[in-house]
């Protein structure tokens, strides 16, 4: 994958956490509640091993119409995220991007495969398998799973 500064960053680079993946966008109703949340669990987390990866998404409403910069100026500087935010990716259609392929195809669910809407979020396991996919609607706050799968993963190293 492309990082926000389009330098590659391997996947393998978070084997071993336990990561919340979201497809995000700037002008969204659900932006000034989710990045803030985002950036407290990811503050509060990381060091047990969370990592929080942001995928920027332009398919919902044309949300995300900036360029890398300007997104990663809007995440950052307003929102003061620290967690890894990508290059602009699609999550349906012809052009979806491999994670997304992959994170769709793995957790099915009463979403069924399509990506709904910006802030929908996946939860991996450390072992890279996604137990949990949550609608764009729940707040990061409300996701409690991965405090076992963090305490889990602590234990067995």
């Amino acid at each position: 994958m492309q990082d926000i500064d389009r330098k590659e960053v391997p996947l393998s680079k978070f084997k071993g956490k336990v990561l919340l993946v979201v497809n995000v966008a700037s002008q969204c109703g659900l932006t000034s509640s989710n990045y803030p949340e985002l950036s407290q669990l990811y503050n509060k987390y990381k060091d047990q091993g969370l990592e929080i990866l942001a995928f920027p998404c332009n398919q919902f409403g044309f949300q995300e119409p900036g360029s890398n910069d300007q997104i990663k100026q809007f995440a950052c500087t307003r929102f003061k995220a620290e967690f890894p935010i990508f290059d602009k990716v699609d999550v349906n259609g012809p052009f979806t991007a491999p994670v997304y392929q992959f994170l769709k195809s793995s957790s099915g669910g009463f979403l069924g495969d399509l990506v709904k809407w910006n802030f929908e979020k996946f939860l991996v396991d450390k072992n890279g398998k996604v137990v949990e996919r949550y609608p764009p609607t729940t707040s990061p706050l409300q996701i409690e799973n991965f405090k076992n799968l963090l305490l889990h993963s602590m234990v067995t190293h």
